[in-house]
Order: C-alpha cells, then structure tokens, then sequence
C-alpha cells in the first residue's frame, strides 16, 4: 500500500508540474515550451535534497554548455560535426564530474541551439526553459508527506521490536529444551531482509526533510539489523552444543528477562549489569569432569558474549544521539 501511495503522489506531483511548466513556458512564449515540462519530470524524480543540488548543477551545465556551443558553432562550419563535437564534449564532461543526471537536459539544449539561428535568442530561451523546469520542480518535492512517512517508520521500529522479541523467545526456549515451533534461522533472516528496506525507507525520509534530525532512524535501524547479526551468531552457537548444561537454564531465564528492554526508550545499562552479575557467578562453579561438557559450558560463554555485543549496539546507538535528537526522541 505505500509503494502505491507514493506511485500515486509521484504521478500526481509530475502530472501538475509538467503541465504548469509547459503553460508557463508558453506564457512567456519561448520557443520547444515542451521541453520545460521535460525538465520539470527529470527533477522532480529525486528528493528535496538532491532536487535543490540538481538544479544548481542543471545551471551550472547551461552555462558550460552554452560557451562550448559559441566556440564550437564559432570555429566549425559544418554545424553537423559541430553538434557532434559539442555533444560529446558535453557527455564527457559530465560523465568524469559523475553529472551524468545532467546529460539529457544539455542534449536536449544544445539541439536546440543547433536549430535556431539566432545563438543569443536561443540561448535566453533555453535558460529561460531550464529555470521554469527547475523551480517547478522545486516547488512539486516541497511536498513529500512526511508525517504520514514518520509515521510509517515509527509503525517499522515497533515491528521490528516485536520481532526481535519473539526471536529473543525461541531462543530462549531452545536453551531450556523447549520444543521449537518455528525456525529461528529464518525468522532471523526474514526480520534482516525487513530491516534493510526499513533502512531504505529511512534515507527516504531524510533526504525529503531539510532538518538533520532524522539521521535518527537511519541508526536505529541499522543498530537493529547489527543486532539481528549477533542472534545470527548467537544462534550459531547454541546449535553447537550436544548436551545442554544447567547453567543454559539460567541463561534462558536471563533471555526472558531482557525481553521487554528491547524497546526503543530503554537504556541497557541495568541489562548489562545483570548480565555481568551472571558471568561472574558461572566463574565460581565448578569446571565439568569431561570433555563435551567443557565444551558446551564454553559454548555457553560465547553465548554471553554475543548477548553482552547485543547490549553494546543499543548503548552505541544512545551514545551516538546529538542533543536535538535526544530532546525531540528521548524528551530529554
């Protein structure tokens, strides 16, 4: 259903902007008025950001394209080896910038300036193009329905959360010898292809809001999906161990614990401590008397290990929070 409403709002956003840069354009009566509604669909495919950067760099490569016409139609007679000298510098230089976005467009231009035989006319015509393309689509990416976005991604994280916790589960269940319903490994997987559209979508959101602020669901997200990498590993451990020893009941339970701090307002801190609290206790038991038991209580290590790592991405991620975003997230 997103992906249809924001089909939708693009279609809707190019239909009205091509249609009043064409207006416009032959308002104004300039010559291939058409070409402005071109200019409009090329920008406003991009996000604010990238609209506002293309329209300076659509300025910037007019004006480089309109000294090389003067000097190429100047000194080369044959206007067709001309046009074709012009057009491949043009496509040169734009590919060694990596302005390749810019290409059509100065195409477009510089066959027009080969057609009107009055350079100075075509080239105030051609800017006078540009420039009603540009600001229109300008004007059509102011709108990208943010709020309904923010509130897409913040439904995201709380499903992501859920997942881990259901995740966080099985897995605890897995150490205590419960039997298992579902696959871990693919629900694993499935929660990580998840996360990297939720991470797509966020860059989505930052790049259509001017504020900076929302590089916060950007590292949530990929705080998550590194999270998502630990129970991968996690898991991978647990599946080494032949016999469960006693101490993995007490690991499970320390699961089932952490379970409900998996949420976006919580700090770790009192996780980690308990965590360390557990650690220390298995130090002082006893080392088993043979060989496969030493290893599934090593295994075991491991284990708190990767839920200690678990912890550390959540603690990172809070530490990497900026002022603004603590008070507009964390009302701190």
């Amino acid at each position: 259903m997103d992906k249809f409403r924001k089909s939708l709002l693009l279609s809707i956003k190019i239909g009205i902007g091509c249609s009043a840069a064409v207006y416009l354009a032959q308002h104004l009566q300039l010559d291939y008025a058409a070409s402005a509604g071109t200019i409009t669909l090329l920008t406003v495919m991009t996000s604010k950001w990238e609209s506002l950067r293309l329209a300076g760099l659509r300025i910037v490569t007019f004006l480089q394209t309109v000294v090389l016409a003067w000097a190429v139609f100047t000194f080369i007679p044959n206007p067709w080896v001309a046009y074709g000298i012009l057009l491949a510098t043009v496509v040169f230089i734009a590919e060694i910038s990596g302005w390749r976005a810019t290409t059509s467009v100065n195409a477009v231009i510089a066959a027009h300036l080969l057609s009107d035989k009055n350079l100075d006319h075509a080239v105030w015509n051609e800017f006078g193009l540009v420039m009603i393309g540009i600001v229109i689509a300008i004007l059509m990416n102011l709108y990208h329905a943010n709020a309904i976005n923010r509130k897409s991604l913040i439904t995201h994280m709380r499903r992501a959360e859920k997942r881990l916790q259901e995740i966080l589960e099985i897995l605890a269940d897995y150490l205590a010898n419960c039997p298992q319903e579902r696959s871990v490994w693919d629900e694993i997987c499935a929660l990580e292809q998840e996360l990297q559209g939720y991470v797509h979508e966020a860059y989505e959101y930052q790049n259509n809001t001017f504020p900076s602020h929302p590089l916060y669901y950007i590292f949530y997200f990929e705080m998550r999906y590194d999270q998502c990498q630990v129970l991968h590993n996690l898991h991978y451990e647990m599946k080494k161990i032949r016999t469960m020893p006693k101490e993995a009941a007490v690991i499970s339970e320390y699961i089932r614990y952490l379970i409900p701090y998996v949420v976006e307002y919580n700090h770790p801190e009192s996780q980690s401590e308990e965590l360390a609290r557990i650690c220390n206790e298995m130090k002082k038991e006893e080392l088993p008397q043979t060989m496969e038991a030493l290893e599934s209580r090593a295994m075991l290590y491991h284990i708190l290990m990767d839920l200690e790592e678990f912890l550390v991405y959540k603690a990172r991620f809070i530490r990497g929070l900026d002022e603004q975003q603590k008070r507009k997230y964390w009302k701190t």
